[in-house]
């Protein structure tokens, strides 16, 4: 239980830092669903967050379908509602962007990078406890970034003045999780988090990468499970 409870507190001030820095042109709308949909994330830090010396998965940040609308990393909302059994009352977040709405649980577009990620979790492992003996998945950044269009913008697009503190504050709670959950290995998903782990870790923990899910990946498109898994034997985790 002190596992969960640690990783619970720095989630809680994580979503404190980020929800007191501002920012401008090209983000318009800033979600942070550490703070409305705190219920369910901490529902699944509470669930799968226990154990230590795992496998550590790390995103980028929400997906507007996704971790948006549940507080789940990868979060697309069958998956985590229906196989991770996941729970909780999702609110709104400050200032919603009338094209992205938060409908949480009840949202009934899927998020393919967490259908792809989840989907292949379900599919190689059957049970959300046998896939968590191995892994922990967190997101670097909690915040989902929009254009006045409601175009998702990721982190490394927002302005370098605004973006110092926010990876500062990113890095500093991966740091804790680390610290937390002891991982033998932590495995950034896509090129920019494996970055960002190895900026933030120094060489104190061995840092992989693998394959990013996104349906805006060629690579990924080709077929995102294979290449995932190749990637994960290439680390010495499968």
């Amino acid at each position: 239980m002190a596992v969960t409870d640690d990783l619970i507190q720095v989630s809680r001030r994580l979503a404190e830092t980020v929800d007191a820095l501002t920012f401008s042109d090209p983000v318009h709308h800033v979600y942070n669903p550490l703070v409305y949909a705190r219920e369910p994330h901490e529902d699944y830090l509470r669930k799968y967050g226990g154990a230590q010396g795992r496998v550590l998965m790390m995103g980028m940040n929400p997906g507007p379908f996704g971790m948006a609308q549940t507080g789940v990393p990868f979060g697309e909302i069958t998956h985590a509602r229906d196989w991770l059994g996941i729970e909780g009352v999702v609110g709104k977040p400050a200032q919603e962007h009338p094209k992205r709405p938060v409908l949480g649980f009840a949202l009934e577009r899927s998020e393919v990078s967490g259908a792809r990620l989840w989907g292949w979790a379900r599919q190689r492992y059957g049970t959300p406890e046998a896939f968590f003996e191995t892994f922990m998945i967190i997101n670097y950044c909690p915040l989902l970034f929009l254009a006045q269009t409601g175009r998702n913008l990721t982190p490394d697009k927002v302005k370098a003045q605004e973006r110092a503190p926010l990876l500062q504050a990113c890095d500093t709670a991966l740091r804790a999780v680390v610290e937390v959950l002891a991982p033998r290995r932590v495995i950034g998903v896509g090129k920019w988090a494996q970055g960002r782990a190895r900026r933030a870790l120094g060489e104190g923990v061995e840092v992989g990468g693998m394959l990013h899910p996104s349906p805006a990946s060629p690579a990924a498109n080709r077929g995102w499970a294979p290449q995932a898994e190749a990637d994960l034997r290439a680390n010495g985790v499968l």
